[in-house]
């Protein structure tokens, strides 16, 4: 059975449903479970990163808006672990072992590293349904994991109804 569970979180609504399959999985085959979070510009709401071209207009505009991104992105690091660090004291809380990291790179190939690395038995991610040419341009985590992995994984899909804006109760 599994003995190692990685759990791949993002700031989704999915996300919810990833961490009660991942926490149920981890509680039936006795499995530690690690959290794991990753820092990408690929992820809705993160923030902007900005661009300077070589003519600097305005002097001290670019420093401002480096600054102003330094800010945002430390805020969006500290909520990461914050949301990661509830999550892991409720999994602990309902006795399964539970460790949290979060890491800044491209979602596929660090879920997949950090899944070798640690030695995952199982890696559970959620699937938001891309398909098409939104997929092809946007890509798909679940996709490159499933195909590059060195173990299993257990794909959570979005709900049909969640997908149309709808609350699945």
């Amino acid at each position: 059975m599994f003995k190692k569970i990685l759990v791949a979180l993002d700031r989704s609504e999915m996300s919810k449903q990833v961490f009660e399959q991942g926490l149920a999985l981890a509680k039936m085959t006795g499995a530690s479970l690690m959290l794991l979070h990753v820092l990408s510009v690929e992820e809705e709401g993160s923030p902007y990163v900005p661009m300077f071209s070589n003519f600097n207009y305005y002097s001290g505009m670019s420093e401002q808006a480096w600054e102003v991104y330094q800010q945002q992105l430390e805020t969006w690091k500290n909520q990461g672990v914050e949301i990661l660090q509830h999550l892991s004291a409720q999994a602990n809380t309902a006795g399964v072992n539970t460790e949290f990291r979060q890491m800044l790179g491209s979602p596929g190939r660090v879920i997949c590293d950090l899944a070798g690395n640690w030695g995952a038995d199982l890696i559970v991610i959620g699937r938001r349904g891309h398909s098409g040419l939104t997929e092809l341009f946007l890509g798909s985590v679940s996709n490159y994991v499933l195909h590059h992995t060195p173990c299993s994984v257990h794909v959570v899909h979005l709900a049909v109804s969640a997908k149309d804006g709808e609350t699945v109760k």
